[in-house]
């Protein structure tokens, strides 16, 4: 009777569950049957190199041929349809004036957000994005990553802090780039919506060579699309969604606005009766300002060399290079009370004869605001690898940086205050009737600005892996390290935001350094032929705010050839971002119905928006988390595999912005607040217009998430008909609390997301497709939008569950030549109607959940030859 080994029914498993482990597997089948030597390689959640990729953690790899069948150019559109993706998720469809990430995307595993998944690049961090998205989070901006530079993704679904340190609380996503290249490859392609016009046009060069002592390789990669603007959209590209079931969330900076005659709100009296609220506000559609998706273009490059000195030592050398730029707009200026605008009472056309104040108003005739983003990453590792006494060893040194640059010049909408009063005073603007100045006029209150964003990254690293000793006649394997990283950043808005001449957009001011060390090791311990226990240890040492320890335990129980049972247990931390902590003032803006001023005076009852405040904070903490895993794999036959894994992750001291609902009722029933501050109260009113909310970031939240994932594969044999294959990735979202309030099933948080694929070969054909699904989930977080979160005791709407399907079909011409044509959401789906929050969220759709796009078609072309 044959005796199968662990490493035997991991290669079976391996077969069954994804071809992407396959040849490393079968390489190890081979060591048992007699090689003399097998290289080991290091998988993702374990620093030790081991001959099979099934290690005791759940990992899904996406190996290059998926990818390819997926028909995505854009990492981000590939993860985002990963079903273990979550909120938090998010790309340069929210470029607008109000984003504090525009041109960068990242991807957020189980919906913890983007600073808890830790992205590796073959094993190592890199350079964080210079612009933090929303305003703190601090992420790695996948757009640096070109896809025809990469071999495969692995996603390791497990806290792995022990292992990786900082920020991999929900989980890892390491991309493995392609080496050992032998000849040359190019990809060419082009795609387009069906409707309103997008395009995307895409090139690639690869190149590498190989002989016994060196490899080389280099990487050139080409993408481009076309802007799809807001205007083109019908439905999803206003604000105001009344006519659909929805909110009207246009802006109550209007066009025409209103003004303070004797102190009395006073409405202009060419403002439209359809745009005219109750309390004096005249509202503007801001909406069609936007983009969908904003056009962009990307330039890449990576080289990697290898040499070998002899059989025990080698030298490796990575250089990445990368230059996107994109386009970020809104609509025009929206001007408040707090400008201090005034009109005199000789202005030429100042219909009331005396002096007034400009209440909320918008610079139409400047033009909508536009921003030019430019940002280059670059990428140097150096190395030695080698081998003494069977021990593998690793150094290695690495140099990172991320830079941005967002400007905008004087034909690009951006109006400074000072310069609109100058020409006010002088009789030349006329801000009554929504008339239209003249360019003259526009020229002289327009300026330019710049913001520029810069981090780097500095680190070493020493590692060690090999076998320890023998116990039970197997082998205990080890790694282990020491790691060095400097780390800083600074983000620095144009003079005149801070000096309060800018108006209406989000600003952000940063600047923060750290340094930071740390030590780990980990052991493989086969307790019998069976049983393989992980043992994972991680001591980090922070300049700022203080050191952790971190441990994990994990194992794999491979009782016989079909089935397999693994677990985990961990503890994980994330330190404060540095944007967190060197936050400088910085504006977003949020709808809310100012409630207390409405019952004192009966003004502003309507939803309007207003200007909140952050500052970061030196004092805190890092977050710190609890996270373990119990799966089963079971693969009768190597044709068919399946596994199921319940997960739960737990995080505390979590770092979050104040409350706002708390803020608000516990400050703003204040005319003397200095947290909410208000503007004088006039004609006896008991409360001013707000002008500001103060807030910050601290160590107040706590969240869970638990869950269970399902992996299936069935390969069936169609014989001279060619090869079928299934698979199944589901995520199923049993609870995601936070602060003791339960978000499953509510606003962006489905319960479901699945990803069902197809694939036939048959001879020189390919034919793929992919059905991607996303639960339903309940609408409106606020349902009265009164800026106090209701979901958790009020029932709202639920927006639709989502299905698209894509299809591709590819042709091999010969060894050399193969085509391929596909289509994504093929039935043209349009995103499920949301009401929306209130704050990103504001055109009928959920943007963080639904891709609006519509049907896609693409080509692809790829040509190779030695």
């Amino acid at each position: 009777m044959t005796k199968f080994t662990p490493c035997t029914l991991r290669a079976a498993l391996a077969i069954a569950l994804g071809s992407s482990a396959l040849s490393v597997s079968t390489v190890a089948l081979a060591d048992e049957e007699g090689a003399d030597k097998v290289e080991r390689i290091e998988v993702t959640g374990s620093r030790i190199k081991r001959t099979d990729m099934e290690g005791p953690s759940p990992v899904q790899s996406i190996g290059k041929e998926d990818i390819a069948n997926m028909g995505y150019d854009n990492l981000q559109q590939l993860l985002e349809r990963m079903p273990v993706a979550g909120n938090g998720t998010f790309s340069t469809r929210g470029n607008n004036q109000d984003s504090t990430a525009n041109g960068g995307a990242a991807v957020s595993l189980r919906g913890l957000g983007p600073d808890a998944t830790l992205v590796l690049i073959n094993g190592r961090r890199v350079a964080i994005s210079a612009f933090a998205e929303s305003i703190t989070n601090s992420f790695v901006d996948i757009n640096s990553i070109p896809v025809s530079a990469i071999e495969r993704i692995d996603i390791l679904k497990d806290g792995a802090s022990a292992i990786y340190g900082s920020d991999a609380v929900a989980g890892v996503v390491n991309v493995i780039l392609k080496k050992d290249i032998d000849g040359i490859e190019i990809n060419l392609g082009y795609g387009a919506t069906t409707g309103p016009s997008h395009e995307e046009t895409t090139a690639s060069l690869v190149w590498g060579t190989t002989s016994d002592k060196s490899s080389a390789s280099l990487i050139l990669d080409y993408f481009k699309n076309t802007g799809l603007e807001s205007d083109e959209m019908g439905r999803l590209g206003t604000a105001n969604q009344e006519p659909y079931g929805g909110m009207d969330f246009r802006s109550s900076r209007g066009f025409p606005g209103y003004f303070y005659v004797d102190g009395v709100k006073t409405i202009d009296p060419s403002c439209p009766p359809e745009n005219a609220t109750a309390s004096g506000s005249c509202l503007f559609d801001y909406g069609p300002y936007g983009f969908i998706a904003p056009p962009a273009e990307r330039v890449g490059a990576i080289a990697q060399f290898d040499y070998k000195f002899n059989s025990d030592v080698s030298a490796f050398l990575e250089i990445a290079a990368q230059h996107n730029t994109s386009e970020a707009g809104g609509a025009p200026t929206p001007l408040d009370e707090d400008a201090g605008l005034t009109v005199p009472a000789n202005h030429p056309f100042n219909p009331f004869g005396q002096d007034i104040d400009i209440g909320r108003y918008r610079t139409v005739d400047a033009g909508p605001r536009r921003w030019d983003i430019e940002s280059d990453t670059l990428r140097l590792v150096a190395g030695l690898r080698g081998e003494i006494n069977d021990w593998g060893w690793e150094v290695a040194a690495q140099k990172g940086r991320s830079k941005s640059e967002q400007t905008g010049d004087r034909s690009m909408g951006w109006v400074r205050v000072d310069y609109l009063q100058q020409e006010i005073d002088a009789g030349n603007y006329n801000p009554f009737g929504g008339v239209q100045n003249s360019p003259e006029v526009i020229d002289r209150i327009t300026t330019s600005l710049v913001r520029r964003g810069e981090s780097h990254m500095t680190s070493f690293d020493a590692s060690i892996t090999g076998d320890v000793f023998e116990f039970n006649n197997n082998t205990v394997m080890m790694a282990a390290g020491l790691e060095y990283r400097e780390e800083d950043v600074s983000d620095v808005p144009d003079d005149q935001f801070q000096r309060g001449l800018i108006f209406g957009t989000e600003s952000v001011s940063a600047a923060a350094e750290r340094d930071q060390w740390a030590a780990y090791v980990e052991f493989s311990i086969p307790l019998n032929d069976e049983f393989e226990l992980q043992l994972a240890g991680r001591h980090d040492d922070y300049s700022d705010f203080g050191s952790t320890t971190n441990p994990k335990v994990a194992f794999k129980w491979a009782p016989n050839r079909e089935f397999s049972l693994r677990g985990s247990w961990a503890q994980g931390f994330r330190a404060p971002s540095l944007a967190q902590i060197g936050l400088g003032p910085s504006e977003e803006s949020q709808f809310f119905i100012d409630t207390y001023r409405c019952q004192a005076t009966g003004q502003d009852c309507d939803l309007l928006d207003y200007n909140i405040e952050f500052a970061g904070n030196p004092d805190l903490d890092a977050e710190e988390s609890e996270s373990w895993n119990l799966g089963a794999i079971w693969a009768p036959v190597t044709e068919f595999g399946i596994s199921v894994d319940v997960w739960s992750i737990e995080q505390d001291n979590k770092i979050d912005e104040q409350d706002f609902g708390f803020v608000y009722n516990t400050h703003c029933n204040d005319q003397n607040s200095t947290v909410c501050v208000r503007l004088p109260a006039v004609n006896g009113e008991a409360l001013g217009v707000i002008q500001t909310v103060n807030s910050t970031f601290e160590n107040v939240s706590s969240q869970e998430a638990s869950g269970i994932d399902l992996s299936t594969n069935y390969n069936l044999d169609l014989n001279d008909m060619g090869l079928l294959k299934f698979n199944l990735e589901w995520s199923y979202m049993h609870e995601f609390t936070r602060d003791d309030r339960e978000y499953i099933g509510e606003y962006e948080y489905p319960r479901h997301r699945g990803l069902f694929a197809t694939n036939w070969e048959f001879d020189k054909f390919n034919v793929n497709m992919n059905i991607s699904y996303i639960g339903s989930f309940e609408d409106t977080p606020d349902i009265d939008f009164d800026g106090a979160l209701d979901f958790d005791t009020e029932k709202s709407r639920d927006v639709d569950a989502q299905t698209l399907v894509d299809i591709q079909g590819a042709y091999n011409v010969s060894d050399a030549i193969r085509i391929s044509v596909g289509m994504n959401n093929v039935f043209d789906e349009e995103p499920p109607f949301a009401i929306g929050d209130g704050d990103s969220d504001l055109y009928g759709y959920a943007g963080s959940v639904h891709n609006p796009r519509g049907r896609y078609i693409y080509t692809n072309f790829t040509w190779r030859f030695n």
